[in-house]
């Protein structure tokens, strides 16, 4: 099926489901996108988090044309600032722009309207579809998440054994072209795994963990045999039939393009690792919650792993009760490259506060930035552009009154997307000054 087309259907879908049954939809301001940067704009004097984990008390920050031309200890150097905008930041502090990796972002809307979701397809195997093109940039979850620092995201698509190609956007675009920062970064492989037995009832028969251990058998070998067909594919110079699915991995074997995999188990990890290894390709583990008992396997093999929900219980009543909390920094303090993740969509408006609680539990401070800033730009292969304050680098980046991974201290108040000053105004805000007008002339 074309995303596109199926994402245009399900806006006209849900638009007459909403004209039908005559519901109330509180409407968001139009937020146009900001235009570009048109003059050297020069920030001093505020806390600079570097994003590499370097931190400047007192430091400056220059852009011009969506690009970082300087940055370093304003109480070292004297400028001349004619032509320039200038931003005093004193007692403010400047991050680099957090990257949501591994989202449904723009690929949903209403959880509860099925038209509007459309982040999976139907089949096990889908390594042709592509989520760019079902991105939605005009949904109101963007402007949320903005607003608490989170100005890129990996858009990814899920469900079956492979669900297709995820790709990096900025969020402030007018369509999915104008948002992506990187096409088709990664291909993503959910490894199958034999679910428990379950009794069965009425006319419904139990299956048994014999018939469950074959299907999943059935898959891994259908699987093998897709990834040999894809490489003898990508290896061959001018195939006689074009096959979209094995054409959509050419590129997981010249390593322009990664290969995500989730797993949790142990004995999970170590089988989708070395399936993964024996196709030549290092792939990035998903999940991992049993990773850190196996951290001299994972440096071994050069893994990062994207750990996922900090805010969460242990899946086993063995487990220490603040592992996932714990689970970073001990990923992190051991060498490994970690990336911290959040399920959902609207729920990425929180990850800056589960990088916060991964300081909390065992992770230096601005290592735990890194986690949602220059480890996740690595991961995703944009670490060249993106990802910390650096001089080349896109002025990406934002200026909150406080700490920004701690929920009090999260106060974004100015955030510029590759130079641009983008507007910070969003749903929640509206409905806050709507309703706090209303109660606040009852009391009058």
């Amino acid at each position: 099926m074309n995303w596109k087309g199926h994402t245009l259907m399900n806006k006209y879908i849900f638009t007459l489901l909403i004209s039908a049954l005559g519901l109330r939809v509180f409407a968001q301001a139009n937020i146009s996108p900001a235009g570009p940067q048109d003059k050297k704009t020069v920030i001093m004097g505020a806390k600079l988090h570097i994003g590499n984990g370097q931190v400047i008390e007192n430091g400056y920050l220059i852009f011009d044309k969506g690009k970082i031309t300087g940055v370093g200890d304003a109480t070292t150097v004297r400028f001349d600032f004619s032509g320039s905008t200038v931003i005093n930041a004193n007692g403010k502090q400047v991050y680099p722009g957090f990257i949501a990796p591994v989202t449904n972002l723009g690929l949903a809307e209403y959880e509860s309207v099925k038209a509007t979701l459309d982040f999976a397809e139907i089949g096990t195997f889908n390594p042709h579809i592509r989520s760019l093109v079902a991105y939605n940039t005009d949904s109101k979850v963007p402007a949320t998440l903005r607003s608490n620092g989170v100005l890129m995201a990996q858009i990814t698509p899920q469900g079956g054994t492979i669900s297709g190609s995820s790709s990096v956007v900025q969020l402030d675009a007018w369509n999915w072209e104008d948002a992506a920062l990187r096409k088709d970064d990664a291909q993503h492989l959910n490894w199958p795994v034999t679910p428990k037995p379950r009794p069965g009832f009425g006319s419904r028969a139990a299956v048994s963990e014999e018939l469950l251990k074959e299907r999943t058998q059935k898959i891994l070998f259908e699987l093998d045999q897709l990834f040999a067909e894809a490489k003898a594919y990508a290896e061959t110079e001018k195939p006689a039939v074009i096959n979209t699915r094995l054409a959509a991995m050419k590129h997981l074997f010249d390593g322009q393009q990664k290969l995500f995999i989730s797993a949790d188990a142990q004995k999970d990890i170590t089988a989708a690792i070395n399936f993964a290894k024996k196709y030549g390709i290092t792939p990035v583990l998903v999940g991992g919650e049993e990773a850190y008992l196996m951290i001299p396997f994972l440096k071994e093999n050069n893994i990062s792993v994207v750990v996922k929900q900090p805010h969460a219980l242990p899946n086993s009543v063995d487990d220490d009760v603040n592992l996932p909390y714990k689970n970073a920094g001990i990923l992190a303090n051991a060498g490994i490259n970690v990336v911290v993740s959040i399920d959902g969509y609207w729920q990425q408006r929180n990850l800056p506060f589960m990088a916060g609680t991964v300081a909390a539990w065992g992770l230096d401070k601005e290592k735990a930035l890194q986690t949602i800033t220059l480890n996740t730009a690595k991961v995703l292969g944009i670490d060249k552009s993106t990802g910390s304050l650096e001089n080349g680098k896109d002025a990406t980046f934002f200026i909150s009154a406080g700490d920004a991974l701690d929920m009090k201290g999260n106060r974004v108040e100015q955030a510029f997307i590759q130079g641009r000053s983008i507007n910070l105004d969003n749903l929640h805000k509206q409905l806050d000054k709507k309703f706090s007008a209303k109660y606040a002339s009852e009391k009058k």
